[in-house]
């Protein structure tokens, strides 16, 4: 199977691409991503959760007009469990009568990857050339092996660190700017998320 057919594959068959090209995907998206990302919830009862998404219908309809939700919380609730999409898991808990739904991971990966997309604009090419350069120091200060030539770039940054120091002893100290400091953030967001295996 090559490349192309793998991802045409997942196109038609991945529950979080078909979550993605539904016509109700901001509505998934936005209430089971509040409902149980948000609230860190791992198992919620079909009649709490239907309540909740009860209230969310309604004022969705009321606020966008012409009731584009129709159907009851229950019904939507059933066709987000159907074997045919797979973002809720609904069972029954050891000794309960009632239906619980789970969060798919697939719909976790793309509430992730939706609500990632604004700030990915916001990590500036500065902070990524920062990120790049340290790393390419990193690799040559780790394959050196020439003693005389670890002492030379140790005592590099031993006078760029006091050069630092005395700046900072006469009050001139370099400080991040918003901008700066929202790309930073923005990189170690996407980085940690990525390393937690959040995205797709």
């Amino acid at each position: 199977m090559t490349e192309y057919d793998e991802i045409e594959h997942l196109r038609n068959n991945h529950p979080a691409w078909k979550l993605l090209r539904s016509n109700n995907a901001a509505l998934v998206l936005s209430f089971l991503g509040r409902a149980f990302v948000d609230e860190n919830a791992s198992s919620m009862p079909a009649t709490a959760l239907a309540a909740e998404l009860d209230e969310e219908l309604y004022a969705l309809n009321q606020r966008l007009g012409n009731d584009p939700f129709p159907k009851s919380a229950a019904a939507y609730l059933d066709d987000w469990a159907s074997p045919d999409r797979g973002w809720l898991r609904k069972h029954y808990l050891p000794g309960s009568d009632e239906a619980h739904y789970d969060l798919s991971p697939a719909v976790e990966k793309a509430v992730s990857w939706v609500r990632e997309l604004p700030s990915r604009d916001f990590i500036g090419t500065e902070s990524r050339l920062s990120t790049i350069f340290d790393l390419l120091r990193q690799m040559v200060r780790g394959a050196e092996t020439d003693p005389e030539n670890r002492v030379v770039e140790l005592r590099r940054q031993r006078a760029k660190i006091d050069e630092e120091i005395s700046r900072a002893e006469r009050g001139d100290i370099d400080v991040l700017d918003s901008v700066a400091q929202r790309d930073r953030y923005q990189q170690v967001s996407s980085t940690a998320s990525r390393a937690a295996g959040r995205l797709p």
